[in-house]
């Protein structure tokens, strides 16, 4: 059965006072928290979040808009994070997600991954719709999972499909730790969730440019150099601008270039 809206009612904080009624149910709620973020990845340079959700188990689901946020109270995130911080939370896919959340100072201290249990108790295809699907019986709505979330204003059917990937991951815990439980591998679990306070994001490779498609086959140092001077000019820009670096100028195109050697502006347009 296709999951068309949430189960649960949806709240869009972007305002003191969907701050303010989030911040009330937070701190009335001592329940493991479904968190979620949405990105642009592929859009934009940064990884930063602009929208975050979160399911509160017997309450509703909040969508915070950070960036209406900013606009309205800078330190939100300040005020926020006391309260999100002191609960456990569940995700799909934690390493995803967890970066750009402690960009804006959000970690907590016990959390729980769907998907890494989904990996633990044996499941071939652990991506969340296909577990949603297969143990819930549910089908998630995918129109969205690559769109631009950086831009505004959102539409309804994003809204509602941000709002359902945490709207289901209370269910789909229930279920697969069943499982867990039923193969004596909790306690498995619980080690590698508690690894997860470790994580850090892999750091830049050196010379990131070297990972240019077919740039392995390239052996005339001239070529190389070009290359990296292209690619290093081309992230300055991306990364100034906030623009995905590979639509300033596609990698294709940078290989393209110093095959052709171009000696002038005109011949590399």
């Amino acid at each position: 059965m296709k999951l068309e809206a949430p189960r649960r009612e949806v709240e869009i904080v972007q305002d003191q006072n969907g701050l303010d009624l989030m911040l009330g149910e937070l701190e009335r709620n001592t329940e493991t928290l479904a968190i979620d973020t949405e990105r642009a990845s592929g859009f934009r340079y940064s990884q930063r979040a602009y929208l975050i959700q979160v399911g509160l188990a017997d309450a509703g689901i909040f969508l915070i808009d950070p960036i209406a946020l900013n606009e309205v109270e800078p330190d939100w995130n300040s005020r926020v994070a006391p309260e999100l911080n002191s609960k456990p939370w569940l995700l799909h896919a934690a390493t995803q997600d967890m970066p750009c959340l402690q960009e804006l100072g959000f970690q907590s201290t016990q959390i729980i991954d769907t998907e890494l249990a989904s990996r633990l108790a044996g499941f071939q295809r652990v991506g969340l719709g296909a577990m949603v699907e297969e143990l819930l019986s549910l089908e998630l709505a995918k129109e969205h999972s690559a769109a631009d979330w950086s831009l505004r204003p959102f539409g309804s059917e994003m809204l509602t499909y941000a709002a359902l990937d945490v709207d289901v991951l209370h269910d789909l815990w229930a279920s697969i730790s069943q499982s867990l439980i039923e193969q004596g591998k909790m306690e498995w679990a619980q080690q590698e969730f508690a690894a997860l306070q470790n994580f850090q994001p892999k750091p830049t490779p050196e010379e990131p440019w070297r990972n240019l498609p077919g740039l392995s086959r390239v052996k005339d140092i001239a070529k190389l150099k070009a290359a990296a001077a292209l690619w290093l000019v081309r992230d300055e820009i991306a990364r100034t601008t906030d623009i995905a670096p590979g639509r300033l100028i596609p990698d294709r195109s940078i290989m393209a270039a110093i095959d052709k050697v171009p000696r002038s502006k005109h011949e590399l347009a």
